[in-house]
């Protein structure tokens, strides 16, 4: 398995500009490309599946509206086995705009209580399996992980929502892709810069969500 001890620019970048983990500028990078968080004539709920360390969810209730400077996210559901680093939120986590729920988002009891803080507007995940170093079964996880999260996007998301869901290349990923572009206008593959350049993860998008949910 790879050593990831080492800090490389990345995660030196996200300390120094104060966030957990480096993962937030793949998320950063996605919404510049492809505006997953334009704010429209109301702020976006957004859920966060996977949400620990917390990058994610930071970059989403820091992120604001350049034309009024309000944050664009008016609602957070941040959801993992594991709680938020509080290292840098500086007290953002404890906001009324951000709910926390802790446990597995596959538990009937996490669903409900995912589901009756919807409909959201954006669904992210960066959510990864507990690795191996055996790839197939690596992938295998993971393309349990993504199903799960696109469930949600699937129940929860509003007419017109954007999802970011992360899968590790191979297997049947491309089944993923598939049932995105059947739910979404566009569906495509991205590899963010941020990526090692070692990493078989890439990301799906989906852009624009077909129908009304509930």
């Amino acid at each position: 398995m790879a050593n990831y001890e080492k800090l490389d620019h990345w995660s030196l970048k996200a300390q120094k500009e104060g966030y957990p983990a480096r993962s937030v500028y793949k998320l950063k990078e996605m919404d510049e490309k492809f505006g997953l968080f334009r704010p429209s004539s109301a702020a976006l709920k957004v859920l966060d599946l996977g949400a620990a360390p917390g990058s994610w969810s930071l970059y989403a209730l820091r992120k604001l509206d350049t034309r009024s400077h309000l944050p664009v996210c008016s609602l957070l559901t941040a959801v993992d086995l594991s709680p938020l680093s509080r290292q840098y939120d500086k007290g953002l986590f404890d906001g009324e705009n951000c709910c926390f729920i802790q446990g597995d988002i596959t538990a009937a009891l996490i669903r409900e209580a995912i589901h009756a803080r919807s409909p959201f507007n954006l669904v992210i995940s960066d959510a990864a399996p507990s690795t191996t170093g055996n790839r197939s079964v690596d992938t295998l996880r993971s393309l349990a992980l993504a199903e799960a999260v696109l469930d949600y996007a699937e129940r929860s998301l509003a007419s017109g929502g954007n999802l970011v869901v992360k899968v590790f290349q191979g297997g049947d990923t491309a089944s993923i892709l598939k049932r995105i572009r059947e739910l979404f206008k566009t569906g495509k593959s991205f590899k963010p810069e941020a990526c090692r350049s070692e990493s078989f993860e890439t990301y799906y998008l989906g852009l624009g969500r077909n129908t009304n949910v509930g």
